[in-house]
C-alpha cells in the first residue's frame, strides 16, 4: 500500500470514528421531556449569598430553583436580587409566600411585575401543605369539627374556603402551586394548577404517587414530587442513594416537576451533602440519557375512593379530613390500596367517585376497582 494510500485510508478511518462516537454520543444524551423541572428548594437561610452559592453549585444539573426562603421574600430587595441571579443562571424559578403579615411590599404588586419580566420562567408557590395541615390540625387548617356534620360538608368547605384564595392569586402567575402530603384531590378542586406530593417520612411512594398523579390527571393540572424529611433530626433527609431511587421513580412516573427540599442548615449546604449532590448529577444525566423514560410507568388501573372521603392515607386508622375518626370503610380502604400498590407498583392511581368522571376514568384506566367491590 502507498503511503498516500495509507494516510487517505487513516484519515477515512477516523473521520468514520468520530462520526460514529458523535452519533452515540448524540443518541445517548438528549433533551430533557418538554417542560420536565428538577432543582433545590433553598429554605435553610435568608442571606442571599448563600442563595447565590446554591445556585452556583446546581445549576449544571438542575434546571429550576424554589426560592423557600420566606426572611428572602419578606425583603424584596433581597428577593428581586435572589430571583435576577437565579434567572441569569438559566434556571426556572419558582417563589414561595406564606400566609403571613410580615411582607412590606404588595405580593400581587410584586407578582406581576415579575410575571412581566419572567414570563413563564415563573411560577408561584401559595402557601404549603394545605392537606396536611388539615389532616394534623395545623395552623392552616381551614375547617373545624364545630363547622360540618359530614363528609360532604368538609369537602364542600374546604374547597370552598381555599378556592377563595386561589382565585385571588391564580390571575397573577401562569402557574400556581402547592406541595402537600394528603388531599390532593381536594386541593386540585380548590383551583391549584400542580401539586407536589411529599416523598419523606416512611410513607409508600407508589401511594402518594397514585393520590396526586390520579387527582391531577383526572383534573387535566400538572403534578409532581418533592423529596422532604424522612427523619425529623440530623440528617433529616434520606440518603443519597434513596434520594437518586426517587427520582428516578417519580420521573418514569410522569412527574413534571421534582425538587429536593433543602431545610435547616446543618452543613454548608443545608442537609444535603456532596453525596445528595452526586445523586443529582447522576440523575441529571439519566433523564437526559433516557428521556423515553419519561412517564413509562402510566397507571394502567385505578382505585375508586367513595366521594369526599379525605382519608390521610398514613395509617389503617388515620384520621378523616382531621375531623372524624376512622370509620367501617378506613381498614378496608386501607388494605385494598396497599394490596394494589404490591400488585401494580408505580402503574397504579387512586381517584373519587364523582358521576362527572366515570367516563374519563373508562377512558384512561384498562380497570377500575371500587371500594365497595372486594378485592382478590
Amino acid at each position: 500500500m502507498s503511503r498516500r494510500l495509507l494516510v487517505l485510508t487513516t484519515v477515512l478511518i477516523a473521520v468514520i470514528l468520530i462520526a460514529s462516537f458523535a452519533t452515540i454520543e448524540w443518541l445517548t444524551f438528549r433533551e430533557l421531556p418538554p417542560g420536565f423541572l428538577v432543582g433545590v428548594e433553598f429554605a435553610y437561610s435568608g442571606n442571599v449569598n448563600d442563595l447565590k452559592d446554591m445556585v452556583d453549585k446546581v445549576k449544571s444539573y438542575t434546571n429550576l430553583f424554589v426560592i423557600g426562603s420566606i426572611e428572602i421574600t419578606f425583603n424584596q430587595t433581597a428577593l428581586n436580587e435572589a430571583c435576577n441571579y437565579i434567572i441569569k443562571a438559566g434556571l426556572h424559578l419558582t417563589v414561595l409566600f406564606t400566609d403571613s403579615t410580615q411582607y412590606s411590599y404588595s405580593i400581587f404588586d410584586w407578582m406581576d411585575d415579575a410575571k412581566e419580566r419572567y414570563g413563564d420562567m415563573l411560577s408561584i408557590y401559595r402557601f404549603d401543605e394545605l392537606g396536611g395541615n388539615q389532616l394534623d390540625g395545623g395552623t392552616s387548617r381551614i375547617i373545624n369539627a364545630t363547622e360540618v356534620v359530614d363528609y360532604s360538608d368538609a369537602a364542600t368547605l374546604y374547597v370552598e374556603r381555599w378556592g377563595a384564595h386561589v382565585q385571588y392569586y391564580s390571575p397573577h402567575t401562569s402557574e400556581l402551586l402547592t406541595a402537600d402530603y394528603g388531599l390532593y384531590w381536594f386541593d386540585y378542586k380548590a383551583g391549584y394548577d400542580t401539586v407536589l406530593a411529599e416523598f419523606g417520612w416512611n410513607h409508600s411512594r407508589e401511594l402518594q404517587l397514585a393520590l396526586c398523579r390520579g387527582a391531577a390527571k383526572t383534573h387535566d393540572r400538572n403534578w409532581g414530587i418533592s423529596v422532604t424529611w424522612t427523619y425529623n433530626g440530623t440528617p433529616y433527609i434520606e440518603s443519597a442513594s434513596k434520594l437518586y431511587y426517587d427520582m428516578i421513580l417519580a420521573f418514569d412516573a410522569g412527574a413534571k416537576y421534582i425538587v429536593v427540599f433543602d431545610y435547616p442548615k446543618i452543613g454548608p449546604y443545608g442537609i444535603l451533602t456532596e453525596e445528595h449532590f452526586e445523586a443529582m448529577k447522576r440523575f441529571w444525566n439519566y433523564a437526559h440519557s433516557n428521556s423515553q423514560e419519561f412517564g413509562v410507568y402510566q397507571a394502567k388501573v385505578a382505585y375508586v375512593l367513595p366521594k369526599d372521603y379525605g382519608f390521610g392515607f398514613r395509617r389503617s386508622d388515620d384520621t378523616i379530613w382531621g375531623l372524624f375518626p376512622p370509620d367501617e370503610l378506613s381498614e378496608k380502604i386501607w388494605y385494598d390500596v396497599n394490596k394494589l400498590v404490591s400488585i401494580y407498583g408505580s402503574r397504579l392511581d387512586i381517584v373519587y367517585y364523582e358521576s362527572e368522571f366515570l367516563d374519563t376514568y373508562n377512558s384512561f384506566y384498562e380497570k377500575l376497582f371500587f371500594w365497595n367491590e372486594t378485592i382478590e
